[in-house]
C-alpha cells in the first residue's frame, strides 16, 4: 500500500472556506483502479495557521502514479485552483508519501 498525504498551512481567517472548498470538490478518485480511500484532515492551530492534511490511500505506488498522470488528476487540479483569487495558504502543499511496510489490524474476538 501506498499513503499519499498533502500538508496544507491554512490561514486562520480562511478555514471556513477552505474546508468548503473541499466538501463541494468534485472528487473523481474512486473512478482509479487502486484508489481504497481518502481523508481531509484538520490538525494543530498554530501562531499563524492552522495545519490540514490530505491523506489517500493507495492499493500501490504504481496506481498513485497513474492517478497523478490521468486526465481525472487534471480535472479535480484546475478546478480546485481557481475558486477564488484570495490566497487560502501561507505556501503551496507540502507532498508526503509513503510506502506501507507493516499495518496492524483490528482482530475481533469471537464468542
Amino acid at each position: 500500500m501506498f499513503i499519499a498525504m498533502n500538508r496544507f498551512k491554512v490561514l486562520k481567517d480562511a478555514t471556513d472556506e477552505f474546508e468548503q472548498r473541499w466538501f463541494s470538490r468534485e472528487s473523481h478518485l474512486h473512478e482509479l483502479e487502486g484508489f481504497i480511500e481518502f481523508h481531509m484532515l484538520r490538525g494543530p492551530e498554530r501562531e499563524d495557521h492552522v495545519l490540514y492534511s490530505s491523506h489517500t490511500l493507495w492499493a500501490s505506488k504504481l496506481h498513485f502514479e497513474a492517478w497523478t498522470r490521468s486526465e481525472q488528476f487534471r480535472a479535480s487540479h484546475t478546478r480546485a485552483s481557481t475558486n477564488s483569487n484570495k490566497p487560502l495558504t501561507l505556501d503551496h502543499p507540502e507532498f508526503e508519501g509513503f510506502e506501507v511496510i507493516q499495518t496492524i489490524g483490528r482482530t475481533t474476538k469471537v464468542a
